[in-house]
């Protein structure tokens, strides 16, 4: 039903929008609320007009002009509120949406290594690779992104978990504490492992002026260090081992520490060193 108003007396008007409760409250909402201040002002014209304000006086307000102001009359009255919202901006989506679901389900649902890619994660060239030989629809890496973003996925590190549990790890735990809580006074027993050193910092993200990029000092030339370490298992001290330059993590280094230890703890008859199945410790 469309309403009339009076500017002058003997002069009638047609609103040209004639707006529902659930719409004139929607379209508040949209208006003082939404992001995009394109939204805000398109409501803001139907509100207007709503309210009885001519075209004349509504372009005047907003300053814009009769062309804006229909666009978007005949956008309401073919779409409804829906339609302020606009279009999305950018190139249409050119592939089916099908799509989507194959690369997300590829990467959610399976490794790499499934598909014969002799890798641990995916990456977009992998997929888009893996589209070409499968399906031989070529895309690009950027297409792939695009994709997996459209799948509500997201790019960051993953967290590292421990691998299958060992099945005797509760009776090696309960052996361990066994062998604590009844050590003589003339054993004792460190937790033994190695550990890698870098002189050059690993560098992460920071904020920084678009168009300068920041600076980090570096010492130079990367050294690498390995150092084997213990701790004792009831004072907390640490002893420690630095292995050669250009020494890797190797048996050489597992037994300068145990002679390091050895000396360091003379005064025990045994010492108990607790450590992992590395190779360094269990070669001949």
């Amino acid at each position: 039903m469309e309403r009339t108003i009076w500017l002058n007396p003997g002069t009638p008007m047609k609103r040209s929008i004639d707006l529902s409760p659930d719409q004139r409250t929607a379209l508040l909402d949209r208006y003082r609320k939404d992001h995009d201040p394109e939204v805000r002002f398109r409501s803001h014209i139907l509100l207007l007009l709503d309210d009885g304000h001519p075209w004349v006086t509504v372009a005047a307000l907003l300053f814009c002009s009769s062309r804006t102001i229909d666009r978007w009359v005949k956008r309401f009255h073919a779409e409804g509120v829906e339609g302020v919202a606009g279009h999305t901006p950018g190139r249409p989506f050119r592939f089916a949406p099908g799509w989507v679901h194959v690369v997300v389900a590829w990467v959610t649902e399976h490794t790499p290594r499934d598909f014969g890619f002799p890798r641990s994660r995916w990456c977009c060239e992998a997929v888009a690779l893996l589209m070409l030989e499968t399906h031989h629809v070529e895309v690009s890496r950027e297409t792939v992104r695009r994709w997996l973003r459209r799948g509500d996925l997201v790019y960051r590190r993953p967290r590292p978990t421990l691998g299958p549990k060992d099945p005797d790890r509760q009776t090696r735990l309960d052996a361990l504490r066994a062998l604590l809580a009844a050590l003589p006074a003339d054993e004792t027993a460190v937790f033994q492992d190695e550990v890698d050193i870098n002189t050059n910092p690993k560098i992460g993200s920071m904020w920084m002026k678009k168009g300068q990029q920041a600076t980090v000092e570096t010492p130079g030339n990367n050294e690498k260090r390995y150092l084997s370490g213990s701790i004792h298992w009831r004072t907390g001290q640490v002893f420690l081992t630095e292995g050669k330059p250009k020494q890797g993590r190797d048996t050489a280094l597992f037994l300068a520490h145990l002679d390091d230890l050895r000396s360091r703890l003379r005064c025990y008859k045994k010492i108990h060193v607790i450590c992992d199945r590395a190779k360094c410790h269990t070669s001949p």
